[in-house]
């Protein structure tokens, strides 16, 4: 898992966490194809590496990321489109389906596909002063990259039609206050703050939130006993990691537990 520092995604590691950083800071990392190339490489590496236990997702620069690369799409709209979203709709599952939690670093802007893809994560850390533009409609197309999965699920459908076919800006303020985001931190503490989550979860019993994530975002699609039954299902397969053994005897020990992904 190595990139150059030219390199559309760089792939950063410390310890457990694995940090993708899209590096086309003079376009605010608008994606166009290399960006998406790389990016679905990067997570196929990643999703298989069972020693990854936290993902964080950045952006090189001034902003997260600006949406998709108009120049790209001006040019080839129905073509560069459709290869664009078909490499990230190869990442994006793989990505969201890893049991390593997913936390977005964002800042400066997220815009179009950018804030498509700060949703997708688990947990979303915002530099006050950061920018949301659900950019789509201006340009006259749909959303893309689970905005229509995730938005409705996060705000309700009233108001994610009133975010998607309005399209008006709003701040980090205003992102935390509909639930958005989880964390809105002063710019300067943004990645520290990001770093420290990152390396609490990655200690974590990472089994076990795969489990949650799966059971909270496959609820919306269950009856309630159908959830019942697969959150038994998950619960007696937790019940069998060496993680669950290990959280017991810490408890009875007093002590902090150890959790190894097993």
């Amino acid at each position: 898992m190595t990139a150059t520092a030219e390199s559309p995604v760089l792939i950063e590691r410390q310890g457990a966490v694995v940090t993708l950083c899209l590096n086309r800071p003079a376009a605010l990392n608008a994606v166009d194809y290399t960006l998406a190339e790389a990016f679905c490489r990067a997570v196929k590496d990643i999703s298989t590496d069972a020693s990854v236990r936290a993902v964080v997702l950045r952006g090189a620069g001034k902003g997260f990321v600006a949406g998709g690369d108009l120049a790209t799409l001006r040019a080839n709209p129905v073509q560069g489109a459709s290869d664009i979203l078909t490499l990230l709709n190869e990442a994006l599952p793989l990505l969201t389906a890893m049991d390593a939690p997913l936390i977005a670093q964002v800042h400066g802007v997220a815009a179009g596909a950018g804030l498509s893809l700060m949703l997708l994560a688990d947990f979303i850390l915002v530099a006050e002063g950061t920018r949301f533009a659900p950019a789509y409609i201006h340009l006259g197309t749909c959303c893309d990259v689970g905005m229509s999965w995730n938005l409705p699920r996060i705000v309700g459908l009233r108001r994610a039609l009133e975010i998607t076919m309005l399209g008006e800006p709003f701040d980090a303020a205003e992102a935390l206050q509909m639930g958005l985001v989880n964390r809105v931190l002063p710019a300067d503490q943004l990645e520290a703050a990001t770093q420290e989550l990152a390396q609490r979860l990655a200690a974590g019993p990472t089994l076990a939130y795969g489990a949650l994530k799966r059971l909270m975002r496959q609820s919306f699609e269950r009856s309630f006993a159908a959830q019942l039954d697969a959150e038994k299902q998950s619960f007696v397969h937790c019940m069998g990691t060496e993680d669950f053994r290990a959280g017991v005897e810490a408890f009875y020990a007093r002590q902090k537990p150890t959790f190894q992904a097993r």
